[in-house]
């Protein structure tokens, strides 16, 4: 009811426009896009054809036996995997993160449900992908830290943002980026400050949006020569090649 009342008065005296379409943010929760074009974001439910390691989208329809896109072959990481397509309002939502340290409600809620559909709840550490010092103190903060705030808020699990370092001060990463020039940005680019910690963990690597799978895949490398048993990556959305 109250929530209700306090959309209605958003609605009436501070609307909001949708950064996708241009139309009026009808629910708080929705955040920068309206109710119509998150119906419109693919959220992912298990009915899609997605690389069984990367996660990378095939169709919209589910396929027989295991798919795999093979430009993942040499990653680092176990398997990874997104709450939906970076795009509409998952892409609207990701944009305003990097400005507003908000995470919406509906996003929150995709975000933990992309976790318990997925087969990393053997995990033991959430380790937020690290900025460099730099870019966090052009941002103010780390939208990870936020993604993995809240889900280890609503799991229970603990999260650890210190024992992971980018050491290296990288160019912003933009989703047409090729994959070798992501490639060799992020090559050694992180460190592990406290290896104890890291030793024998099943760790959940988060990250706003998965684009080629380089950064984590180095952050895979490095944690699992530090001693982690398990590296898997979960992100808000998943970029898609055209």
């Amino acid at each position: 009811m109250f929530e209700r009342l306090q959309n209605s008065l958003v609605s009436l005296f501070s609307p909001q426009e949708c950064k996708v379409c241009g139309r009026h943010v009808e629910n708080l929760g929705d955040g920068v896009a309206c109710s119509a074009c998150w119906s419109e974001t693919r959220i992912f439910d298990g009915s899609e054809t997605l690389c069984s390691k990367c996660g990378a989208f095939f169709r919209d329809s589910r396929g027989s036996g295991e798919f795999r896109c093979h430009a993942c072959d040499d990653h680092a990481y176990d398997k990874a995997a997104a709450a939906g397509v970076y795009e509409k309002a998952l892409a609207a939502t990701i944009i305003k993160l990097k400005s507003d340290p908000h995470i919406p409600a509906r996003a929150a809620i995709a975000f933990s449900q992309a976790f318990e559909d997925s087969t990393f709840r053997s995990t033991t550490l959430i380790l937020p992908i690290p900025l460099s010092s730099r870019r966090l103190i052009e941002r103010g903060y780390n939208q990870a830290d936020l993604l993995g705030d809240d889900l280890a808020r609503r799991t229970g699990i603990r999260i650890d943002k210190l024992s992971l370092r980018r050491k290296v001060h990288t160019p912003l990463h933009r989703v047409a980026m090729d994959m070798k020039a992501r490639e060799l940005t992020v090559k050694n680019a992180f460190v592990v400050e406290r290896p104890k910690l890291i030793a024998g963990q099943n760790i959940l690597l988060v990250d706003d949006v998965f684009t080629s799978g380089s950064t984590s895949s180095n952050c895979a490398k490095v944690l699992k020569k530090n001693g982690a048993a398990e590296v898997n990556v979960l992100t808000l959305a998943r970029a898609i090649s055209n």
